[in-house]
């Protein structure tokens, strides 16, 4: 199994296949929208400008499990992303990362890419993990590693 076998609904209900993104270098966030790391959608969006005419895609998975900082509806966090960071990359409709109903996509990645000392749970928003573009997981990123930091990760996946 790899990242392009799995789906989920965009932020407007779409179903949409993973498999749209084969062969393009992914970075998949949860996010949250009243978080102290929420400046981070400035990083990510400035990212996806800069990458994204190579193969990039930024896949954005609202999730409320982390101090209920993402209690908005979809149209809310949408509304509220492109008006205070501009976000043009695709953002999905909230999910679960950890428990019973974390998304498969979810569970797949923290299997492929522990946290700190071999932890599958993820601890906080804004977690990455960057995919390369035969959907296989590379790294796994915490909360406080800033996009800007990534870039190169990124840049060495595209050669």
């Amino acid at each position: 199994m790899n990242v392009f076998d799995f789906h989920a609904p965009l932020l407007d209900g779409t179903p949409t296949d993973l498999s749209r993104y084969r062969g393009k270098v992914l970075l998949i966030v949860n996010t949250a929208s009243a978080c102290g790391f929420t400046p981070q959608y400035k990083g990510l969006e400035a990212a996806y400008r800069q990458f994204r005419q190579r193969g990039v895609e930024v896949l954005g998975f609202p999730c409320n499990q982390f101090g209920k900082q993402e209690s908005g509806s979809e149209a809310e966090i949408g509304a509220f992303c492109e008006k205070n960071y501009g976000v043009s990359f695709p953002l999905f409709a909230k999910v679960e990362v950890n428990g019973p109903n974390a998304h498969p996509l979810f569970q797949h990645l923290k299997r492929e890419a522990r946290g700190v000392l071999g932890t599958q749970a993820i601890k906080w928003n804004f977690t990455k993990f960057l995919v390369g573009p035969d959907g296989k997981v590379v790294k796994r990123y915490g909360p406080a590693t800033k996009p800007e930091q990534i870039l190169g990760d990124i840049e060495a996946l595209l050669k």
